[in-house]
């Protein structure tokens, strides 16, 4: 990640909030992994993100013994090799299916398969791997 990236930046809006548990997030991680996989065969490059909540203070300031790590839902977040975000995918939590999310696309795509997902994503913007 670049200096000054934040990972919830590249969050699929309206679901940078869902908590999952962490047996939720391995289930999901695995089925990111499956496509970041696909992906990697033809030579597109992509990491996950894992994004971990802890409140350590109150709405006073004051420090709170820490609470339990809340977990939220991962995402895989597909890049060219200028750096440009070309999708980011996660999972949706109450569907189950993959929510693609494109640069340019009008709205998140919801889709089944592993395979299915790295064909959107190739073919949604041929030629702009350099």
């Amino acid at each position: 990640m670049a200096t000054g990236q934040t990972a919830t930046g590249s969050r699929a809006e309206g679901h940078e909030n869902d908590e999952v548990t962490d047996a939720t997030a391995e289930k999901y991680d695995q089925a990111l992994a499956a496509v970041q996989r696909l992906l990697k065969v033809q030579g597109v490059r992509s990491y996950a993100v894992h994004t971990i909540g802890l409140k350590l203070t109150d709405d006073a300031g004051r420090l709170i013994p820490l609470e339990k790590p809340k977990r939220h839902v991962p995402e895989l977040v597909v890049h060219n090799n200028a750096g440009w975000v070309d999708a980011t995918v996660t999972i949706g939590p109450r569907s189950g299916c993959y929510l693609v999310s494109l640069r340019g696309g009008p709205d998140l795509e919801t889709v089944r398969e592993p395979r299915q997902v790295a064909d959107l994503i190739l073919t949604a913007q041929p030629g702009d791997r350099s």
